[in-house]
């Protein structure tokens, strides 16, 4: 396979699969940005569902039949995949498997490039041993490594752009960008004291117990609800079938507001904008950590509860150094979330420990803020390899 002589050569090629919840795209689309924002490196990323990617990426241009945001290069993943030159190094995320043509390519060539199988964010010990791990090509002379984000030194790191942190410390420093925020939003400014509470979740048939804690509660609770599947979840509470964004629910002290959905950009400085966070999946997850603020996830659901294990390596990492009745109180609190245990109970020792928590998670962060970034892992690893 012969690539135009014209074509653009580019330093990484991501391959990412659309599939629910934009979970994967969400990590592809920050790791791609960060790639050519932050390292200055030519990235093209190859995306099988364009219209899906859209709405997490509105700012899409097209030029001369070419589509670019934030400086990467935009092409449509086809069944009947163009004839391209394999880039100097290639992510392949979470096991999409490259197009059979273009594992071709990157073996015709005289030195194949790096070849990364972005896994999922796990805490489980198991990843420190697989990370970096090789696995040679059944057929061709190629080798693909197995690259695990984490939460130790032995793993990749997590997503973090330069200038992450500042720019949270910064936002929170002035709360007119928290009240120009919600404004844009289409939420009013909150009363004083009101508890912002920002809730993206998978649907979740109990939520009603929770909300009928705040709802029934001393202090007014405002819950920022991005577009998604527990919105109907919250709908239901108030007696409504569905809402679209814009719609705003009143019950007792609790304020329900529907978001419309928004871009990475504007979901963090909601997350810096909230009081307590509520995440699902595995970007968001991330981002709520980044946040430092009180947060509680929302697992993947996986078959025989093969999603408490990874939860709850997760929680026994998280909650190592946290005040003792904290610790419990997450950990209650998560688990109930999650489907084992009761979250209108478990959400009244959690809520006392909040400053606690607040208080871990900053540390938390600023830990985690230590070690390496993921992208800046890939870079290293990619350069190292072609010595």
């Amino acid at each position: 396979m012969n690539a135009c002589a014209d074509e653009r050569l580019f330093d990484w090629d991501i391959f990412c699969r659309v599939v629910d919840n934009f979970g994967d795209i969400g990590v592809c689309w920050r790791l791609a940005k960060g790639l050519a924002g932050d390292h200055g490196l030519a990235v093209r990323l190859w995306i099988d569902d364009l219209e899906a990617f859209s709405r997490l990426c509105p700012e899409i241009s097209t030029v001369d039949g070419q589509s670019f945001a934030a400086g990467v290069e935009i092409r449509c993943w086809k069944r009947d995949f163009p004839s391209v030159a394999p880039a100097a190094a290639v992510i392949e995320a979470f096991g999409c498997e490259l197009p059979e043509s273009y594992l071709a390519a990157m073996a015709a060539r005289p030195s194949p490039p790096p070849w990364v199988n972005l896994e999922y964010l796990s805490a489980e010990s198991w990843v420190d041993d697989c990370h970096r791990m090789a696995s040679p090509h059944p057929r061709l002379p190629l080798l693909k490594h197995f690259f695990f984000p984490g939460f130790s030194p032995r793993t990749a790191g997590l997503l973090r752009e330069r200038g992450l942190i500042d720019a949270r410390d910064r936002f929170r420093a002035q709360p007119a960008l928290r009240d120009a925020l919600l404004r844009a939003l289409g939420v009013a400014t909150p009363p004083p004291g009101t508890r912002l509470i920002s809730l993206f979740a998978y649907a979740h048939p109990a939520l009603a117990a929770l909300l009928a804690r705040w709802a029934n509660g001393d202090e007014p609770v405002l819950l920022l609800v991005p577009e998604g599947p527990v919105v109907e979840d919250v709908m239901r509470f108030f007696g409504d079938d569905g809402a679209v964004a814009g719609a705003c629910r009143r019950g007792g002290a609790l304020t329900a507001a529907v978001l419309p959905f928004v871009d990475q950009e504007r979901y963090d400085r909601l997350l810096w904008a909230c009081d307590v966070n509520f995440v699902r999946g595995e970007d968001s997850f991330v981002r709520a950590q980044w946040a430092a603020q009180p947060f509680a996830w929302h697992i993947y659901r996986q078959e025989q509860d093969a999603h408490r294990i990874k939860l709850e390596a997760f929680l026994d990492r998280y909650t190592a150094t946290m005040e003792r009745s904290a610790a419990a109180a997450v950990r209650q609190f998560w688990l109930a979330w999650n489907g084992w245990g009761d979250i209108g109970s478990a959400w009244c020792p959690f809520e006392a420990a909040l400053p606690a928590i607040s208080a871990h998670n900053r540390s938390w962060a600023q830990a985690l803020a230590s070690a390496p970034d993921l992208t800046s892992s890939l870079v290293q690893f990619s350069r190292n390899a072609v010595k």
